[in-house]
């Protein structure tokens, strides 16, 4: 980034541009318009959840110090050690932002695939990705990490603190918390999970359909060997796919199985619902015992109708739940996280365009949307009824054609959403992969979370918006179009050669230049 031809300026505009009328909004509590008995504002933004989203979302803000509180209500982090795993995109962005290579520390690699429906069938070759594999990592790790990053760049974290109350007014939110202490901030994300307090006080609809179906999850030892073990999962596998005991090192096994019912989520299943159910399913318990873990996850599926509502906004689980299926839950809020951070600190920053926030309910709602469909039907194939296995037969057909693998792990993935951003070339909208560039990598250019202009011709600038958006004159790049825009989430604002046409679409994305 020392290459004379790589030019940024540190953002120095701390005026904050306004984008909502007071007025009324259901299910939002306003205070009085004057401002006589209002506490100053502390801080740019709270987060209620440090959970992956929140704690990601925070990091994206400090990058453009935007000074921001996050409030979780456990006091330790949690015990239990639940193997997630980052998906190609979701590994991409941590590239994007330097940290892939600490958290794939911890993680274990395989291979992409198998991830529809567990339909056992390999990725097609050449997926355009440089990361095309799946990074298992143990979820407390990869919370821990995010945290690191979010403290390291300056957020702070108070632990033990949960939302208990919320009001706007024409400068921002005050939130009370569970104790009596009231906060103020410019503004109030909910990453506070599924059952999130931010989104009731809002009163916004969560509509959906609530779980049919329950799986136990955890990890325990194991009284039998491993090759019985093994004959029974290949045997009820063939037509369970909830349905496994797979060793998970130190003489523990990670075991799923369905649940005999439906139940409070928030109840942990105990020890002895995990053995009647391996014995009504399997004829035996395997002998479980010493369980380090125990959980249950539902099939319940929710999509919040708004992710705005005036300056308090959700993300991750508050805004979206799903079926675990395909393993896209974590990865969704966290490119929610990645979505949000640099338009909601533009914000505060003063230069973001007018309806540049609103883009994140445009963008990623549809996302939620498909991805909620995505999982329906794989719950679906999952069933044991005849029809859903004659389906799920036929579509393991199917995904032998490259063209119907490859649309699948995309869809999983998320590298193959296209934003519309208008009528353009295909990759308009879309994520540019992490090509070689001059310095090496492009995704090595994107650490501080600002805007690139990728030019080929070396014949434009970024003129006044250089204090947002970053120019790297590159004939050499590995691109097959003159020049690219990418808005700091790595996705294609713009493509061509004409500097007129660049400003105009400089200024809709990253607000008016400086003079």
């Amino acid at each position: 980034m020392d290459s004379p031809q790589f030019t940024a300026e540190p953002s120095s505009n701390g005026t904050v541009e306004r984008d909502f009328t007071v007025g009324d909004v259901p299910g939002v509590l306003r205070s009085p318009a004057s401002g006589a008995d209002r506490a100053p504002l502390m801080y740019d933004v709270i987060i209620a959840g440090c959970g992956p989203t929140g704690a990601m979302l925070a990091a994206e803000l400090r990058l453009h110090d935007v000074r921001v509180l996050v409030l979780e209500k456990e006091t330790e982090p949690v015990s239990f050690v639940r193997i997630v795993g980052l998906h190609i995109r979701s590994l991409e962005l941590m590239a994007m932002r330097g940290l892939l290579d600490r958290i794939r520390e911890h993680g274990r690699q395989r291979p992409a695939g198998g991830f529809f429906a567990a339909i056992d069938k390999p990725a097609p070759k050449g997926l355009d990705s440089a990361h095309a594999y799946l990074l298992g990592i143990p979820q407390p790790v990869i919370v821990h990490l995010l945290e690191e990053h979010a403290t390291q760049l300056g957020a702070q974290v108070r632990r033990g603190c949960a939302v208990a109350g919320l009001e706007q007014d024409d400068e921002g939110v005050t939130v009370e918390l569970t104790d009596g202490e009231q906060l103020r901030s410019r503004y109030l994300v909910g990453c506070d999970g599924a059952r999130s307090t931010v989104r009731k006080l809002l009163g916004v609809g969560f509509p959906g359909e609530p779980a049919r179906t329950e799986t136990l999850m955890g990890e325990m030892e194991v009284g039998v060997p491993q090759e019985e073990i093994a004959a029974k999962v290949t045997e009820i596998g063939r037509t369970n796919q909830r349905f496994w005991l797979r060793p998970f090192g130190a003489g523990a096994y990670s075991v799923v199985v369905p649940a005999a019912g439906v139940s409070d989520r928030a109840e942990p299943p105990t020890l002895e619902d995990f053995k009647q159910q391996l014995r009504a399913i399997a004829g035996t318990d395997f002998g479980v015992h010493s369980p380090r873990w125990l959980s249950r996850c539902g099939d319940a599926t929710r999509l919040a109708e708004r992710y705005r509502v005036g300056q308090v906004l959700l993300a991750g689980d508050a805004a979206h739940i799903h079926p675990p299926t395909g393993g896209q839950g974590l990865n969704l809020g966290l490119q929610d996280a990645f979505n949000l951070g640099w338009k909601l600190a533009a914000q505060i920053r003063g230069w973001a365009p007018k309806t540049l926030l609103d883009t994140y309910q445009t963008e990623r709602h549809p996302v939620a949307e498909d991805v909620l469909d995505n999982t329906r039907a794989q719950m679906e194939l999952h069933s044991t009824e005849p029809g859903p296995q004659a389906l799920r037969r036929l579509l393991t057909e199917l995904m032998d054609f490259d063209e119907v693998n490859r649309h699948l792990i995309e869809k999983i993935t998320a590298i193959g959403i296209r934003y519309d951003f208008g009528e353009g070339p295909d990759l308009l909208g879309r994520r540019l992969r992490d090509i070689a560039v001059e310095q090496g990598h492009l995704y090595g250019l994107l650490h501080r979370g600002r805007g690139l202009l990728l030019d080929r011709t070396e014949r434009l600038t970024v003129g006044g918006w250089s204090d947002r958006v970053d120019h790297l004159a590159d004939p050499t790049a590995v691109l097959d179009v003159p020049c690219v825009l990418l808005r700091p989430d790595g996705h294609v604002a713009w493509i061509g050669d004409d500097q007129q046409d660049l400003d105009d679409h400089l200024s809709r994305w990253f607000g008016k230049p400086v003079d």
